[in-house]
């Protein structure tokens, strides 16, 4: 049987795995569900129709699946889906989704959102993806794998954000941002690559060294950037970033895309 603390309330109709544990003051919605080993450690409140995957750790004051700050809500049963092996810390927030976007909001597996990150409605969050103190994500942002989203930093609604990017601290991004970018500024731009990120996870010197060149040509100042974007070919580069900017730019998008300053 899941270990519940005396104090908390839990809804008959929650799902509990029998390895959860759930601390002193928190309050379990009925249309919650929690996986193997997640762990409430106290005054957490999870309620609408929100799912938490396994070892996931969730820490005080954090309020999950509460109805969305968006006036066009109309209770709509949408959802929070919370993948496996992440960390919540204090004062988190994170919306359910709204009949205006996907009706989910998904948070993927082993990330880590610091105190008082808010997550809203209709975002979708890939795997290893960290949040830092107070970083805010407006409604139906997009954030790729391995992204790091620095303190008190504020994302755009319908941003979207590559895998594998760095968004700094206090920063205000209003556009799409490529994968491996490197983002900074009161009102950002692009200032950069990740480096350092790709090395950490393990690219090769050449696949670096490619996507530098790729970058200096596409953002070059001189010319129309539509035409030094058809000089790409996706399918024929060898440098999986290459390729995985080239795709990102050519997608869907409503915000545009984030460039550098002009000097």
């Amino acid at each position: 049987m899941a270990e519940v603390h005396s104090s908390s309330v839990v809804a008959p109709e929650a799902v509990l795995a029998d390895t959860v544990k759930i601390g002193p003051f928190c309050v379990v919605g009925p249309s919650v569900e929690l996986g193997e080993d997640v762990v409430l450690h106290s005054h957490v409140v999870v309620e609408g129709r929100t799912s938490i995957g396994a070892r996931t750790q969730i820490f005080p004051f954090a309020s999950i699946g509460h109805q969305p700050q968006d006036l066009k809500f109309g209770g709509e049963e949408s959802t929070v889906s919370i993948g496996s092996d992440n960390i919540i810390r204090e004062h988190v927030t994170i919306n359910p989704g709204t009949k205006g976007g996907h009706m989910k909001t998904v948070v993927g597996n082993g990330c880590m959102l610091m105190v008082g990150a808010h997550v809203a409605h209709d975002c979708i969050l890939g795997d290893h993806v960290i949040l830092v103190n107070n970083a805010t994500l407006g409604g139906h942002v997009v954030i790729g794998e391995n992204t790091i989203v620095g303190g008190l930093a504020a994302i755009h609604q319908f941003v979207r954000v590559g895998r594998d990017a760095m968004i700094g601290g206090m920063s205000g991004v209003e556009n799409d941002v490529i994968p491996y970018g490197m983002v900074t500024g009161e009102r950002a731009s692009l200032n950069g690559l990740n480096l350092i990120g790709m090395k950490r996870r393990g690219h090769e010197r050449s696949a670096i060294v490619e996507l530098q060149d790729a970058y200096k040509k596409l953002f070059s100042e001189t010319g129309n950037f539509a035409d030094r974007l058809d000089e790409f070919n996706a399918d024929e580069s060898d440098s999986a970033p290459v390729r995985d900017v080239l795709t990102f730019i050519q997608g869907e998008s409503s915000r545009g895309l984030l460039h550098p300053k002009k000097k």
